[in-house]
C-alpha cells in the first residue's frame, strides 16, 4: 500500500512539475536511476528529475516542491565526492539547458555564467582574450561552474589563483522559500537582501563576533563548513563568499559573476624527483616562494612506470609561467636549482604534448587510484583533507601509520603545495565489518587532521562523507552557528537536507548496500574483477571522463554521449543503470530491463572506455553480457540475425556473389534491408567475386625468396568476403619483407574459423563461444612454436585479444592465442625489423580504428607510416559505423554524427593528393558512403608502391 501511495504521489508531483516548467520533467525509473549517485560512496534515490530551462523554471520547481514539502537538490556534472549531488526529492539537472556564458568582459576580467556551464567551455572562451578561470579541478572537462561554486572547488592551480570562492564576485540565488537575491560583497550587498535575511545575517554575525574570529583554522584549503567568517566586517562582509561552498543547502544558484585571471603566455613543467613521498611532501611548501602555478605530488605506488619521469620514488609536478617560453624556462631553472639536494633528479618539459601526457597521469589519478596494485577496490571517503602545507610531511607519516593501524591501504597524491591530499582507501564497504572499520578509521582520521591544524575537506566539501565529524574540527558551538545559518536561509529544510548540517551518518546510504551479496551468473570471465560482474560495474565511481563533450585526437570514449548529450548514453550513465539493475530497487526488471536495453542501444561497442576510462570500465563487454541475458529464450531484433550472424551468411552467399550484388542495386534491396533490420539509408557493401581464401588456394606459392620468419595470416570475415584486396596486398608486403606467410588450412565440414566478433557484439555468446572454441582448436598447433597471428582487421584482432580469452576463461589455450595476436604493422616491426617500406612522401588522413586504439595501440602503425613518408596524424574518436551499429535501423543519425565529429571533416579538408587511410572495414565503408573519397588499408597503400615483381 505504501509503495502504491508513493507511486501515485510521485506521478502527481511529476505532473504538476511538467505543467509548471518549460524544461524536461521525468519520474521514469531510468531517469531517476541515472541520478542516484555522484562520484562518492553514497546513493539516494530521487522522486523526479527536472532539467530547468531558465531561472523561471527554477522558481517554479521550488514553488511546487515547497507546496508539497518535497526537498530539492541542485546538480551539475555529478562529480561530487562527498555525496552532496544525490537526493531523495527532486534533482535539478543544470547541465542540459542552463549552460550559457551570458557575457564576458575581457577588460574587467569577469564573466557572467549560468550554473551548468562546463569549466573548459568558460576557459576556452576566456582563452581567446588571454584569460582563464583560475580553479581547475581534474574534472575540468565536465564539471560545471555551479557545482564548483557549490563545493568551493579548487584544482591544481590553487597555489597561484586560490579556490573558487576567491574567484566569485556575485551570485544570483533563489531560496527554497522563493526569495530572489543577489549576493555580493560589502554592506551595500547585505542591505539589498530581503529584510528577513538582512536582519538575520547581521544578528548572527554581531552576536558571535569572537567565535567567528577565532573558530576557523588558517590554511589555504579550508573548505569544510560554512565560511561565516567571510561575513566579518574586516573581511569585507562578503556574502557571495559565505554562500560559496554551501553545497546547495542555502539557495539555488541561477547565475554567477566570476573573476578571470591572466593566463601565462608560456608554461613549462618541471617534474622533480624525490626519494619518497615524505621527502616530496616536506619539500613542497619550500617551492612556494618561486611563485609556481602548481605544486602537485604523486608517489610511485600510483604512477607506476609512467614514461618521462625522473628517477625517484615520488614526484612534484611544478608548473612555471612566463611572458614567453624563455622566461618560463628561466623560472623553471631557478626553481630546480632552488630545490637543490632534496631532489633525486628532475626534468623540465617544454613540449606541450609531453606536458599534456604527464598531466593526464595526474588528472586520471582520481580513477586509477580506485584499484590497488593487486586489483582490489579502493574508495573515496577521505578524498581531500588538508593541513597547513608546512605540516604535510609530518601529517602524511601519521596518516600512513593510521592506515597500517587499521589494516588499510591507500595511495595519497594531490595538491602538496596547498597541503591537500587526495586518497582512495581499500575500505570493504560491502560487509558490516568493513563498514564498521570505515567508520572507526574515519573518526580517528578526523582527530588526526584536526591535530595537525587541518580541514576535514580541502576541496570537495563535506556532504554526507565528513559533515558528521565537523564538531571535531569546529566544536559544537560553531557547528550550532552553522545550523542557525542554515535555518535562516532555509527554514523549511527543503534544500539538500542531510548535507553539511544535521547530516546523516557517514556509514548510511552507502551505494553498495542494495547490491547482490553474491556474484551473479555471467558468461564473460571478468579477469580483472575476479569473475564478479557486480565488481566490474562498481568500477564506475562517477568521475565522468566519459561526459567530455570536446573530441580528443588520442581518445575514443564516449562517441554516443557526444552525439546525443544525454547522460544515459555516457559510459557512466550506462554503468549507473546496470548498478541499479543489480540493486533491483529502481530498475526492477533485472536482465529484462528495458531501461538498460534502451541505454545500451546507442552504445557503439567501440571499446573506448576500456582504455580511456581511468578505472577501466568496459561497456562493450557489459553490453554483450546484458544482451545475452536479455534475449535469452526470446525473439531478437532482426539485425541480430542478419548482422550478428554475418560470417555464416557471407559464407553461404559467396558462391552467388555476382547475383546478390546485382540484386542489391534493385528495389528489392529495400525489402531486404527492412527484413534484416538495416537502416534504409545504408548501401549494402558489395560481395567479393573471389574471396581471399579462394585466391590464396589458387596461387602458385610465394614469389621471390620469402623464406624468412613464419607468419600466420588470419583470414577474417571482412577481408575474406568483402575486401580480399586487403589480404592480397598484405601477402605481397609481408613476402616482400622476407616473411613466410601461411594461412590456417581450409575447413569445409567443421565450419569456417572466426573470431566471433559479430556474435559477441550482438550478445549471442553461446554461439560466440562455440565459434571461438573451434578457432582455438584449429590454431593452437599452428601457433605452438611462437608464430605470430597477423590480423588485418582491427576489430577482429581486438576480439581475439580480449573477447576470446574472456569468454573462454576456462581454457588456457585461449590466453596463448590472444598473446600471439599482432596487427599488420606489429608483425612487420617484430619479424622484419630491417625491412624498409617504399617511400610515399605524401600527407595522410583517416582514422585509427577505435578497437585498435582501445586494445592494441597504434604505435607500430605510426612508426611504419613515418618510415614510409606518410605525414600527419590520423583522427581519433570512432567512425560511427562500428560494425553492425551504423547499419542497424534507427542508428543512422547517431552514426553520422559520430563520423562528423573528427573523421569526415579531416577527410573533406584533406588535399587532393592526400592518402586516406583506414585499416578497419567499418571505417573504410563509412568514409566511402559519406564522402567522395576512397580509403585504403595501410597494406594496400604500401603494396601499390612496391616495385613490380620480376
Amino acid at each position: 500500500m505504501a509503495d502504491r501511495m508513493e507511486t501515485r504521489e510521485t506521478r502527481e508531483l511529476a505532473g504538476e512539475l511538467a505543467q509548471a516548467v518549460r524544461g524536461e520533467v521525468s519520474a521514469a525509473a531510468g531517469d531517476r536511476a541515472l541520478m542516484t549517485m555522484d562520484a562518492s560512496n553514497y546513493r539516494r534515490v530521487p522522486r523526479a528529475v527536472v532539467a530547468p530551462r531558465d531561472a523561471e523554471d527554477v522558481a517554479a520547481v521550488l514553488r511546487v516542491c515547497r507546496e508539497r514539502g518535497v526537498p530539492v537538490v541542485p546538480r551539475g556534472g555529478g562529480t561530487s565526492i562527498a555525496g552532496q549531488a544525490t537526493g531523495v526529492g527532486v534533482v535539478m539537472d543544470f547541465t542540459r539547458h542552463l549552460r550559457r556564458i551570458v557575457s564576458l568582459d575581457a577588460e574587467a576580467r569577469t564573466a557572467v555564467v549560468q550554473p551548468g556551464v562546463v569549466l573548459d567551455d568558460l576557459r576556452a572562451a576566456a582563452g581567446a582574450h588571454g584569460l582563464t578561470f583560475g580553479p581547475d579541478p581534474s574534472t575540468h572537462s565536465r564539471c560545471t561552474l555551479g557545482g564548483m561554486i557549490g563545493n568551493n572547488s579548487c584544482g591544481s592551480h590553487s597555489v597561484a589563483w586560490g579556490t573558487t570562492a576567491d574567484s566569485v564576485r556575485e551570485l544570483d540565488v533563489l531560496t527554497y522559500g522563493g526569495e530572489r537575491l543577489r549576493a555580493g560583497r560589502g554592506t551595500a550587498a547585505l542591505d539589498a537582501l530581503p529584510q528577513r535575511l538582512r536582519d538575520g545575517v547581521r544578528a548572527l554575525v554581531d552576536g558571535d563576533l569572537a567565535l567567528l574570529r577565532t573558530g576557523y583554522p588558517e590554511l589555504p584549503r579550508r573548505i569544510s563548513g560554512y565560511a561565516l567568517d567571510a561575513l566579518l566586517p574586516e573581511k569585507g562582509t562578503d556574502l557571495a563568499r559565505a554562500l560559496t561552498g554551501s553545497e546547495g543547502t542555502l539557495g539555488v544558484l541561477t547565475e554567477a559573476t566570476v573573476a578571470l585571471v591572466a593566463a601565462p603566455a608560456a608554461r613549462v613543467l618541471a617534474v622533480l624527483g624525490y626519494a619518497d613521498e615524505s621527502a616530496a611532501a616536506e619539500a613542497a611548501h619550500t617551492l612556494l616562494p618561486y611563485s609556481p602555478l602548481t605544486v602537485e605530488g604523486m608517489a610511485a605506488d600510483l604512477v607506476g612506470s609512467a614514461a618521462d619521469l625522473p628517477k625517484g620514488g615520488a614526484w612534484l609536478f611544478v608548473e612555471m609561467g612566463g611572458d614567453d617560453p624563455g622566461e618560463a624556462l628561466a623560472h623553471a631553472g631557478k626553481l630546480c636549482r632552488g630545490a637543490g639536494a632534496a631532489t633525486t633528479d628532475h626534468v623540465v618539459v617544454t613540449d606541450p604534448a609531453r606536458q599534456r601526457a604527464l598531466w593526464r597521469v595526474r588528472e586520471d589519478a582520481s580513477g586509477t587510484a580506485t584499484r590497488m596494485p593487486d586489483g582490489s577496490e579502493a574508495w573515496p571517503g577521505w578524498e581531500d583533507c588538508a593541513v597547513p602545507p608546512a605540516r604535510l610531511g609530518a601529517y602524511l607519516r601519521d596518516f600512513r601509520a593510521l592506515l597500517a593501524q587499521h589494516g588499510l591501504r591507500g595511495t595519497p597524491y594531490g595538491h602538496f603545495g596547498d597541503g591537500c591530499i587526495h586518497v582512495r582507501i581499500d575500505f570493504d564497504l560491502l560487509g558490516a565489518e568493513g563498514v564498521r572499520r570505515f567508520r572507526e578509521f574515519s573518526c580517528d582520521l578526523g582527530d588526526l587532521v584536526v591535530a595537525h591544524g587541518g580541514s576535514l575537506s580541502g576541496e570537495h566539501g563535506d556532504g554526507q562523507a565528513r559533515a558528521e565529524l565537523l564538531p571535531k574540527m569546529y566544536g559544537t558551538e560553531l557547528v550550532g552557528l552553522f545550523e542557525r545559518f542554515k535555518d535562516l536561509w532555509d527554514p523549511a529544510g527543503g534544500l539538500n537536507p542531510g548535507m553539511l548540517v544535521r547530516p546523516g551518518r557517514m556509514d548510511e546510504n552507502l551505494r553498495f548496500a542494495p547490491l547482490p551479496k553474491r556474484p551473479v551468473d555471467v558468461e564473460f570471465g571478468y579477469p580483472h574483477d575476479s569473475g564478479d560482474f557486480s565488481a566490474a560495474v562498481r568500477r564506475c565511481v562517477g568521475v565522468a571522463k566519459c561526459r567530455t563533450t570536446a573530441p580528443s585526437p588520442s581518445a575514443v570514449m564516449c562517441p554516443s554521449y557526444r552525439a546525443t548529450g544525454e547522460e544515459r548514453h555516457s559510459t557512466r550513465g550506462r554503468a549507473r543503470l546496470l548498478h541499479e539493475m543489480l540493486a533491483g530497487e529502481v530498475v526492477t526488471g533485472g536482465w529484462r530491463s528495458e531501461e538498460v536495453r534502451d541505454a545500451l542501444d546507442l552504445c557503439l561497442s567501440c571499446k573506448g572506455c576500456r582504455s580511456d576510462c581511468p578505472v577501466g570500465v568496459d561497456m562493450a563487454t557489459y553490453k554483450a553480457e546484458f544482451l545475452h541475458h536479455h534475449y535469452a529464450g526470446r525473439l531478437r531484433p532482426a539485425a541480430h540475425y542478419s548482422m550478428g550472424r554475418l560470417p555464416r551468411w557471407l559464407r553461404a552467399a559467396a558462391p552467388v556473389a555476382p547475383l546478390l550484388n546485382a540484386l542489391a542495386r534493385t528495389p528489392l534491396a529495400g525489402a531486404g534491408k527492412r527484413l534484416g533490420g538495416i537502416a534504409p539509408q545504408r548501401a549494402i557493401p558489395e560481395l567479393a567475386a573471389e574471396p581471399f581464401v579462394r585466391w590464396w588456394a589458387k596461387r602458385a606459392g610465394p614469389s621471390g625468396t620469402a623464406r624468412g620468419p613464419a607468419v600466420l595470416l588470419w583470414p577474417d570475415t571482412f577481408t575474406n568476403y568483402l575486401a580480399p584486396e586487403v589480404g592480397r596486398a598484405a601477402v605481397q608486403v609481408l613476402e616482400t619483407a622476407g616473411l613466410s606467410v601461411r594461412l590456417p588450412p581450409a575447413r569445409r565440414r567443421q565450419g569456417a574459423l572466426c573470431c566471433g566478433l559479430t556474435w559477441v557484439s550482438t550478445g549471442q555468446l553461446d554461439q560466440a563461444r562455440t565459434v571461438m572454441r573451434r578457432t582455438v582448436d584449429a590454431l593452437e598447433p599452428l601457433l605452438a612454436d611462437g608464430t605470430p597471428l597477423a590480423v588485418l582487421e582491427p576489430s577482429c584482432a581486438a576480439a581475439l585479444r580480449t573477447d576470446l580469452p574472456e569468454l573462454l576463461s576456462d581454457d588456457p589455450r585461449a590466453a596463448r592465442l590472444a598473446a600471439s595476436v599482432r596487427t599488420f604493422a606489429q608483425v612487420l616491426e617484430e619479424r622484419a625489423p630491417g625491412w624498409e617500406p617504399p617511400r610515399l612522401d605524401r600527407p595522410a588522413v583517416g582514422q585509427t580504428h577505435c578497437h585498435q586504439q582501445a586494445v592494441l595501440g597504434d604505435a607500430a602503425e605510426r612508426r611504419l607510416r613515418a618510415r614510409a613518408g606518410l605525414a600527419g596524424a590520423l583522427s581519433g574518436g570512432c567512425c560511427g559505423l562500428a560494425g553492425n551499429f551504423g547499419f542497424e535501423r534507427g542508428h543512422y543519425d547517431v552514426s553520422v554524427a559520430c563520423a562528423e565529429e573528427q573523421l569526415l571533416p579531416s577527410v573533406r579538408e584533406a588535399a587532393p593528393g592526400a592518402e586516406v587511410l583506414a585499416d578497419g572495414f567499418s571505417c573504410r565503408t563509412q568514409i566511402g558512403q559519406l564522402t567522395d573519397r576512397r580509403a585504403r588499408h595501410l597494406a594496400e597503400v604500401l603494396a601499390a608502391a612496391l616495385p613490380p615483381r620480376g
